[in-house]
């Protein structure tokens, strides 16, 4: 069972303001504190811990400022509302986070907030599989959005898992910059698309093969 302690009963170290309403476990295998987020989420930490999530045609961002000690990953659904508004609150905004625009956006602002540098940023892009059957792929349609808003940004991508046809399981460490990707088997993906169109609260483990390491 998930324990949000750590394994001596202390209290783990407190989130970011913005960031307590994101669930968090102890996880045993990586021995660190993981935040869990889902679609519409995003999670930044200057602690060391990890980050999680499961994606099918929804694509992460994994960026960090290795210097600073400071990283987070987003997780959006749509490349963006077609509201080309500017956002600096990222608090609490998960509907707005469904979007690529937003989520991007409010994932560099938090990062340059608690002491991040905009010229010291990594990112690693994950995501963005073609799950979702009889329907436009959103997959692709989510890669070329975040491949063109980190050009237009100036950025640069140092790592990517994207496309494909199956869910990925995606855990992030943003102190190191090391992301793990598990894509998860055929018989899956009927059940990550669904999780993903109702934002479901629990994810599958099935595995196709061991980890993917995103140098």
């Amino acid at each position: 069972m998930r324990s949000r302690q750590m394994p001596d009963g202390s209290r783990p170290p407190q989130a970011l303001p913005g960031f307590d309403h994101i669930g968090r476990f102890y996880d045993p295998v990586h021995h660190m504190m993981t935040a869990k987020i889902l679609p519409g989420e995003l999670y930044v930490t200057t602690h060391d811990e990890a980050i999680v999530t499961v994606l099918g045609s929804c694509v992460s961002a994994c960026i960090w400022d290795r210097r600073a000690g400071i990283g987070g990953m987003n997780h959006f659904m749509l490349p963006t509302t077609g509201d080309q508004t500017r956002v600096a609150d990222f608090a609490h905004a998960s509907e707005a986070a469904r979007y690529g625009t937003f989520a991007m956006e409010a994932l560099i602002n938090a990062i340059l907030k608690f002491g991040g540098r905009r010229a010291a940023l990594q990112i690693k892009i994950v995501g963005g599989g073609c799950v979702l059957r009889g329907a436009t792929d959103v997959g692709a349609r989510n890669i070329e959005f975040v491949r063109e808003f980190i050009r237009n940004e100036g950025l640069d991508v140092v790592g990517e898992h994207v496309g494909g046809v199956l869910p990925r399981k995606v855990w992030f460490h943003p102190l190191s910059g090391r992301a793990l990707v598990k894509e998860l088997k055929s018989t899956a993906t009927s059940t990550v698309a669904n999780r993903e169109r109702q934002y479901a609260t629990q994810i599958g483990n099935e595995s196709k093969g061991g980890d993917i390491e995103l140098f």
